[in-house]
């Protein structure tokens, strides 16, 4: 299966969904009048592209309709998709070396998945990369971190339930300088109900990270699970304020079909959406392409 098969078939849920309605739409209406654009609002709300992000691109696209003279439903179908792909595009993540790349998200998001996801492709592309285990405090998170990293062939630096976060970035910074890695992906805990630890603990590791690390640079990704829609995008708000976060990881789209909170995302955060993932497999995990995205739920 080709990499756009594979996206098409992960956001199977959200197609069926979107663009059932999206047919719907076009075949009820011969001309764009307000009530096209309400329908049409509508739609786009029910697939969590969300209020503000709805309310930009049905603005923009009843401009485009203006400026450019498309009169059709079908052409204005066309439109939309342009209109969506110029929201959401953006660089691909940039891999710099050495990066400790701390991941950050509320647990159960698949936070550990995702990491085992990311050092699979990033070592598929010659960088070497260790995994850090620094969420501590959730029972049993190394060994399930562990069990990712035999699966991705990574070695995994970690200490007994507990231990100080920081304390094992320390360690892992120790690996990485002496085994000479590009990348070192650090888990962190995801405890969002207590905001201020949270915050200083990100801090923390930041601090240990940028002192004993100096030459490397640190980036940190947000993982943010698609099947919680617009809590996610919430979520995301809260973690942006504790954390200073390059880019998002989306899961678990093929789950959901509101796979539109992709585009309120890349609206409402100004965040890059970097990679979006769906199923199990080491490989279910791809770099996002906003052309590709938008093709895939249009159908």
């Amino acid at each position: 299966m080709g990499l756009f098969d594979r996206i098409k078939a992960g956001l199977q849920k959200t197609r069926a969904v979107f663009s059932g309605r999206m047919d719907e739409l076009v075949e009820s209406y011969k001309n764009l009048d307000d009530e096209f654009f309400e329908d049409l609002t509508d739609v786009l709300i029910m697939a969590d592209v969300g209020m503000k992000t709805t309310e930009l691109a049905v603005n923009r696209l009843r401009e485009k309709c203006k400026a450019e003279n498309i009169g059709t439903p079908e052409k204005a179908r066309e439109a939309l998709k342009e209109i969506l792909v110029d929201i959401m595009r953006t660089e691909p993540m940039r891999l710099e070396s050495p990066m400790v790349l701390l991941i950050i998200g509320v647990n159960g998001v698949g936070k550990t998945t995702t990491i085992g996801k990311l050092a699979t492709r990033f070592k598929t592309v010659g960088r070497r990369v260790i995994i850090c285990a620094a969420d501590t405090f959730r029972a049993a998170a190394a060994e399930q971190l562990t069990v990712w990293a035999q699966r991705a062939d990574v070695p995994i630096i970690k200490q007994k339930e507990g231990a100080d976060p920081a304390a094992v970035v320390f360690d892992g910074i120790q690996a990485a300088r002496g085994r000479h890695a590009d990348i070192l992906i650090v888990d962190t805990a995801g405890r969002l109900h207590n905001k201020a630890h949270l915050m200083e603990e990100l801090k923390k590791i930041s601090r240990v990270a940028e002192r004993e690390y100096p030459e490397a640079k640190v980036k940190a990704l947000l993982v943010i699970d698609a099947t919680t829609g617009q809590n996610g995008l919430q979520q995301a708000m809260l973690f942006k304020e504790v954390a200073n976060i390059e880019g998002i990881v989306l899961t678990k789209l093929d789950g959901t079909a509101k796979g539109g909170i992709a585009v309120a995302i890349r609206h409402e955060l100004g965040l890059p959406v970097y990679y979006i993932g769906f199923g199990e497999q080491l490989d279910d995990l791809q770099p996002f392409d906003a052309r590709e995205f938008v093709d895939a739920i249009f159908g």
